[in-house]
């Protein structure tokens, strides 16, 4: 096991260093979009390609529904991180640095990100709790994806923004080509010194996305091996230590754009990216599995049953977190402290299943959890 947890760590940082690449780029490619859009948008792609990048390793390396268990474990827990911890850590970063004691969200851009995700994990929750996956699920999943993209792309045409310009990193020191790629600074090995174009900026986009699909590969590997280890099923060990893994672009992304200012930016790129994570980062590969083998993908009814348990805690999750932006005027250090409450509750409930000392704690989660998931399981019969 003791390898594995060093696969995942080195997995965390090659994450973490393509993120920054992903970072400049969506900067400059996005400079011109309405706030609350780029986050939405370019932030949330790139900064969630970890999350659609282990599902299908996941998926094709496993080549069964316990792989794909993996990517729902990935993607479930990924989505609650980026609802709870990433907007509380964005807010609690910018009063550390005695900015301010709240912030203001613009609820517009709120209440349009909060309804598609809404929407997005109803439709999924539906799927799921028919107990197998189809390519015509994974079609569904992605059509809506390119529907929210369609509703994006209408909202900036209708508010162009004039080019505000853009201000290429600089290498304050000077290093060779070996030891940019030891470092793994792909920022300044793509662009070697030059301005910032588009066309640079796609090819930071492609490097950043090769060097993190090897750091995904190898989160899925660690992953795969400590569930061997140590008899814990999969999702178990997904959903908690390889979705926070994949959450690392996210969140230096959101607290980058809540330190300049851009708090639209860094909500709508938590909940774009949720959004990402379950129409596309799921859809697409359940369509292309099912495709490319012909065959259904079935979960083993007691993965299905927790499964089933975290999907109900990430809707209900979702609700309470918006409530808890919505209402009001402002977004202060209680409410991130609110937030962060709620994910502690996922832990609790989680550690409830593998670990017999936190039965005591985390048994009542479990409980409502199951309740409330057979009553939606007899409404759907």
């Amino acid at each position: 096991m003791g390898p594995a947890l060093i696969y995942i760590t080195i997995s965390c940082l090659i994450i973490w260093r393509s993120s920054h690449g992903f970072e400049i780029a969506s900067d400059y490619l996005g400079r011109r979009l309405p706030a609350g859009i780029k986050g939405a948008t370019l932030n949330a792609i790139a900064s969630s390609m970890p999350e659609f990048l282990t599902t299908i390793f996941f998926l094709f390396y496993l080549r069964d529904a316990e792989g794909f268990s993996g990517g729902l474990g990935v993607t479930s827990g990924s989505a609650l991180f980026n609802l709870l911890i990433i907007p509380a850590l964005a807010v609690l970063v910018i009063f550390s640095t005695g900015k301010g004691k709240s912030i203001v969200l613009n609820k517009r851009v709120l209440m349009r990100e909060g309804a598609v995700l809404l929407i997005s994990q109803i439709i999924f929750v539906n799927i799921l709790f028919s107990g197998e996956l189809l390519a015509i699920h994974g079609l569904i999943l992605v059509l809506i994806y390119l529907l929210y993209l369609g509703l994006l792309y209408s909202i900036t045409r209708r508010k162009k923004m004039a080019d505000p310009g853009f201000k290429t990193p600089e290498q304050r020191t000077r290093r060779s080509i070996p030891e940019k790629i030891l470092i793994l600074d792909i920022t300044h090995l793509v662009l070697n010194g030059k301005e910032i174009t588009r066309g640079r900026a796609w090819s930071l986009l492609a490097v950043s996305t090769l060097v993190m699909t090897f750091g995904t590969w190898l989160l899925v590997y660690a992953t795969d091996h400590i569930g061997e280890v140590t008899g814990i099923p999969l999702i178990f060990v997904a959903v908690v230590l390889s979705a926070v893994a994949t959450s690392v672009p996210d969140t230096i992304i959101s607290i980058k754009d809540a330190r300049k200012g851009n708090y639209d930016d860094a909500v709508s790129n938590a909940l774009g990216s949720n959004i990402f994570d379950i129409a596309f980062a799921l859809g697409l590969p359940v369509l292309l599995f099912n495709l490319f083998y012909k065959e259904t993908m079935i979960l083993n009814p007691e993965v299905l049953a927790f499964t089933k348990e975290v999907w109900v805690f990430l809707l209900i999750a979702t609700f309470l977190a918006l409530a808890i932006m919505l209402v009001g005027k402002v977004f202060n250090r209680f409410k991130a402290i609110l937030l962060l409450s709620i994910y502690l509750l996922f832990l609790l409930f989680v550690g409830t299943q593998v670990d017999e000392n936190l039965q005591g704690i985390g048994q009542p989660i479990g409980e409502f959890l199951k309740g409330v998931a057979n009553w939606i399981g007899e409404r759907l019969r």
